[in-house]
């Protein structure tokens, strides 16, 4: 099992990044900052003049860590303890799961709770739930 640093300042600043750029979002164009939606709709057949605003969205987030790298000199290091096999079999699911639930946490969990979205508040539930049983599956039972 590997520990986890706790970290509230950079959690702080992150969750207020997150918020102001949902606002920012919201503010300027009407819309919801859910990734998946965005993403989705860089895909054909969506074209129209949004196009470069979601990519530039997408791309931000791509690009992040290398902002981190330098502004502290010192990249973020991902670890992934498992296969490729089971990171398709999770990514299938969460692109399902979003398809499903009509979006994702940042749409639901950021700007949906934010509303007062009850079905927000439903898929929000339903995503705590799932990833608490799976954090508890892989670690005690598997």
């Amino acid at each position: 099992m590997m520990a986890t640093d706790f970290t509230p300042v950079a959690s702080l600043l992150g969750g207020a990044l997150i918020g102001a750029s949902a606002v920012m979002l919201m503010a300027a164009k009407g819309r919801i900052a859910g990734v998946s939606g965005i993403t989705v709709r860089l895909l054909p057949p969506y074209s129209d003049s949004e196009f470069a605003g979601r990519l530039a969205f997408i791309l931000g987030i791509v690009v992040a860590p290398l902002v981190v790298l330098l502004v502290t000199g010192t990249a973020p290091v991902p670890t992934i303890e498992t296969g490729p096999a089971l990171l398709v079999l999770a990514g299938l699911l969460v692109g399902f799961g979003s398809v499903w639930g009509n979006g994702c946490t940042s749409g639901h969990g950021v700007c949906g709770l934010s509303r007062l979205s009850v079905r927000s508040l439903v898929a929000t539930l339903t995503f705590m739930a799932t990833a608490m049983a799976t954090v508890f599956l892989t670690r005690h039972v598997f």
